[in-house]
């Protein structure tokens, strides 16, 4: 499945992610909001999972610059972005990336850590993961007590023109992408078992969701 993962993405993104973010700035709404509220303490290690061109890696190094920032992608195409994007920057030497896919993220075995993160962002990808159940359970088990676990991904435009969500819609699929209204409700049912805290944020007539779940303190 890891092999056939990344062939599908990097089909998908060969051509795209030279224009990616360009394009992508106009209707992946919320992402710098997710930045901004991470709030991670000194030294923190934070992860983005799908991190694609790395748009949001230099984000967080720059607003976070004691932090360590980690990214993991499916798709290979995609990394050589992220690398230059990184790069450009002059952010090399505080942000690593590697291949894998979002269920098999370990701190050990894809960074060789000897610690959880103190946070994992998912930005937009759940949306594009089939299993994105196992996805959030993997990057829960990824996070220490008291971790922040920060998901922005598309929502169910209950307060925008029927006419607008179908066009969304369709637009979406061309992609493979997939909004997932059961998103917080599952991650309802996770802050239940594990006794956490979780706040659920609509943003732009519910274009959008921003979801913070907090891990606690003690498991």
């Amino acid at each position: 499945m890891t092999a056939e993962a990344t062939l599908r993405m990097d089909r998908m993104y060969r051509y795209q992610r030279h224009i990616y973010d360009l394009s992508r700035k106009f209707y992946l709404l919320g992402r710098d909001r997710l930045v901004r509220g991470l709030q991670p303490g000194p030294g923190a290690r934070i992860c983005e999972i799908g991190c694609g061109t790395g748009r949001n890696l230099v984000a967080l190094a720059r607003r976070y610059p004691d932090a360590e920032i980690f990214g993991i992608d499916a798709s290979n195409e995609m990394l050589k972005t992220a690398n230059a994007t990184i790069a450009r920057a002059g952010l090399a030497g505080r942000i690593r990336i590697e291949r894998c896919l979002a269920d098999e993220l370990d701190p050990r075995a894809t960074f060789g850590l000897s610690e959880s993160f103190d946070a994992i962002a998912f930005s937009y990808t759940l949306s594009m993961i089939p299993d994105w159940g196992g996805a959030v359970d993997r990057a829960v088990s990824a996070l220490k007590p008291a971790g922040l676990l920060a998901v922005v991904d598309f929502s169910e435009q209950r307060g925008l023109p029927e006419w607008f969500r179908n066009l969304l819609r369709r637009w979406l699929t061309l992609f493979e992408v997939t909004p997932r209204a059961a998103l917080p409700a599952y991650l309802q049912a996770l802050a239940e078992r594990e006794r956490g805290g979780l706040t659920v944020e609509p943003l732009y007539r519910d274009y959008a969701c921003l979801m913070r779940y907090r891990r606690p303190a003690a498991l």
